[in-house]
């Protein structure tokens, strides 16, 4: 047994690090070489006949143990367990700080900035229909006004409930255990979650201020990705918008691919970036999501959905075994909002708002010598030469941040915070200095 875990783990081992070996590992588990119930060596052996260092190793099993994949069973070790699904890196990078004066960690929009939702249900009255099991799972009308603001011809629509319900539901349909996708460095950590819990491997390519690094990309598709996983807009955490010209580059690469291309347009209508999908140039291999959390409400927990229709097919196939449809009341609420004046007036002035709220922020922080990147949404991806001592510094003066780490998908980078941007409306240069001050802490020194 021992034999054939070194032989099976070795012939997937394309990267020595920890997570390369997780995903060798997580690769054999997937294609039926490692079974659930096989007891794993231990630590310092894998370390041993691998030729890795034991932290190696343990870090290793222990993203494993977070995806589900290994069981630890005290002395007994570890053994390959059924894939489970646990959202590790989004607690870690979402920690409330209820006792901070002002909690900077959530990327959440202002509610003072978004649309009343009761007058907008004031409005529709009993115009809408809770119907039944066999209407149509999408409203009437509703296709029609997302279509004209779509940022491609797309074949299919689905409304969904919220962002990650769309990623969840592709997700389970096109990926399978051991396969490889591209994600963004840094990406969104519910997304490494829900892949994570899959037994995805996500290969990290590096964003700079026009969207995908190209040669990094390049050189991923080598390795024969199933999807690639992008946010084209107002990125969470760098609020990176990535340009029409690389979209374009992004696309000719993937021209002639298998490559499933999911795009997360989280911002939706408060970015102030025109809105842009790879479907421009591939619409055949292209599943477009938009959400309304932010723009909206939260609690619409509303997205839209755009598919090639045998894809789209396929996923309102899944949807029929589970919840069906997303409310159609919430689907009138969220045409009301889109069509009324009104209420389009007071989203573009959030999408103002916050769009001023960052540029001021940003400004302030380059005054004191602290440079970011992008220009878009509600968040700043603030470099810190520690993030937990440059948390523990914010902490002291009741500001929370967001640790960058839960973000990262490539090993060994900088370190960063996201701060919510969107939420600082007022004593902006004084916050910008205690920022920075943060981003030059160094973590304290213990006796020797």
């Amino acid at each position: 047994m021992v034999t054939n875990f070194f032989d099976v783990v070795n012939a997937r081992l394309d990267e020595r690090t920890s997570r390369g070996l997780a995903h060798a590992v997580s690769q054999a588990i997937g294609d039926g070489s490692l079974v659930e119930g096989v007891k794993l060596p231990p630590i310092r052996e894998v370390a041993g006949v691998l030729e890795l260092s034991p932290s190696t190793v343990a870090t290793a099993w222990r993203l494993l143990g977070a995806a589900g994949a290994l069981r630890t069973d005290g002395r007994r070790g570890s053994v390959v367990a059924r894939r489970g699904r646990g959202p590790a890196r989004y607690r870690q990078a979402l920690r409330p700080g209820a006792s901070l004066a002002l909690d900077l960690s959530t990327g959440m929009p202002d509610e003072a900035l978004l649309p009343d939702l009761h007058d907008a249900l004031s409005r529709i009255g009993r115009s809408w229909s809770s119907g039944s099991y066999l209407d149509d799972p999408v409203i009437d009308g509703l296709v029609d006004v997302l279509r004209a603001d779509w940022p491609y011809d797309a074949e299919s629509f689905m409304v969904v409930d919220g962002a990650m319900d769309a990623l969840e539901q592709v997700a389970n349909l096109a990926l399978g255990y051991g396969d490889r996708v591209i994600v963004e460095n840094p990406s969104f950590p519910p997304l490494l979650d829900l892949l994570d819990g899959l037994g995805v491997r996500s290969i990290g390519v590096d964003v700079d201020e026009d969207g995908l690094d190209l040669h990094q990309l390049e050189t991923a598709l080598t390795l024969r990705p199933r999807a690639l996983f992008l946010q084209p807009r107002a990125h969470n955490p760098t609020g990176i918008s990535m340009s029409v010209a690389r979209a374009h580059e992004v696309a000719l690469r993937l021209r002639g691919s298998s490559v499933l291309i999911v795009e997360d347009d989280s911002a939706g209508a408060i970015a102030a970036a025109a809105p842009l999908s790879l479907g421009r140039w591939l619409p055949a291999s292209t599943i477009h999501v938009r959400s309304f959390s932010k723009s909206h409400g939260p609690d619409l927990r509303l997205a839209a959905l755009s598919a090639p229709g045998e894809l789209a097919e396929q996923l309102r196939e899944r949807r029929r075994v589970g919840q069906g449809w997303t409310s159609r009341l919430l689907q009138t609420v969220l045409l009301e909002l889109l069509t009324d004046a009104g209420s389009c007036g007071l989203v573009a002035r959030a999408r103002d708002t916050y769009g001023a709220r960052r540029d001021a922020l940003v400004r302030a922080l380059e005054h004191e010598g602290v440079p970011t990147m992008g220009r878009d949404g509600l968040n700043v991806w603030l470099p810190v030469h520690d993030e937990t001592a440059a948390l523990i510094a914010l902490a002291s003066h009741g500001v929370g941040a967001a640790a960058g780490a839960p973000f990262a998908t490539r090993e060994g980078g900088a370190a960063f915070l996201r701060v919510t941007a969107g939420l600082v409306d007022r004593d902006v240069a004084h916050l910008a200095g205690v920022l920075a001050r943060a981003a030059r802490e160094v973590p304290m020194r213990g006796p020797r």
